[in-house]
């Protein structure tokens, strides 16, 4: 897990308690903290228990030399913790144990976290906008939001937090903006946007351009059946020159691209139409 790694970037968290007082160092407490919570524990209980069942193992690694913390430790010294600074370290960590490879797939994608709302406020949620790396599928950051509509402007901040250099940042259409193709070209990146009715001028413009694609047969069509459904899929592309009209406005743009599927699902038919800008050329 690379605990030099660890211990340098998590070491700049600010600790408030009186030194004298201190009997387990904070970093020894957010390293039992994390290891708890990506084996599964949920809950400060279940955290202290995970410790002291690997008390022996804590111990060899450096952590936990006096005693494993109760669960109430656990949670007060880690409520104390300044949630931005801790944002922030586990940022750069995550980006110094896993160093992208030229044009890795970063999908960036809000969620709604279960049960995170009171039954007579729905409102109340917690959302939250992640940045995944697709290929070793971790987490390199992520920004909390009050509701799904704060994506918008939280994209551009978590963008601005990650080394996106040589790496493909895939965001849904709520990402679709000029600003952020724009923010992605700026940082070495490229840019996938998934396209929507809420770019209306660029939209129509691409279902012009494919209009021929979607009233033909479709060709090199990919089947796929499963459990009673059976899907067709057919992939188009060209060149973002072929556009007609200006649009220097979305700075990088090379390539659109359709996705035409057409499903069946117990005897009901659904077809869909998926838009995609892209940086990258065919």
């Amino acid at each position: 897990m690379y605990l030099e790694l660890f211990t340098t970037h998590f070491d700049t968290i600010i600790d408030n308690r009186q030194s004298a007082k201190v009997t387990y160092p904070l970093s020894d407490v957010l390293f039992v903290t994390l290891c708890g919570v990506i084996a599964g524990a949920e809950g400060w209980s279940e955290i202290h228990d995970y410790a002291k069942g690997h008390h022996e193992w804590f111990q060899k690694q450096g952590f936990l030399s006096d005693g494993v913390p109760v669960d109430d430790t656990i949670a007060r010294i880690i409520s104390k913790i300044a949630p931005e600074q801790f944002r922030q370290c586990f940022i750069d960590w995550m980006q110094a144990v896993h160093k992208l490879t030229q044009g890795e797939v970063i999908a960036i994608d809000g969620k709604t976290l279960r049960s995170s709302y009171a039954p007579e406020d729905r409102k109340s949620t917690i959302h939250m906008v992640n940045a995944f790396a697709c290929a070793n599928k971790v987490v390199l950051g992520q920004l909390k939001t009050v509701e799904k509509s704060n994506e918008i402007t939280a994209i551009p901040e978590l963008i601005r937090l990650l080394d996106i250099e040589g790496a493909l940042v895939s965001i849904d259409a709520m990402g679709c903006q000029t600003a952020i193709a724009e923010q992605v070209i700026e940082g070495n990146g490229d840019y996938l946007l998934a396209l929507k009715a809420n770019q209306g001028t660029l939209y129509n413009a691409v279902e012009a351009l494919f209009a021929g694609q979607r009233s033909r047969p479709l060709d090199g069509i990919v089947i796929e059946k499963n459990r009673g459904r059976i899907e067709a899929r057919s992939y188009h592309v060209k060149d973002a020159s072929e556009l007609k009209g200006n649009f220097s406005k979305w700075v990088g743009l090379q390539t659109v691209g359709m996705n035409l599927s057409y499903r069946e699902v117990k005897e009901k038919n659904r077809n869909s139409l998926i838009v995609t800008t892209s940086v990258q050329p065919s």
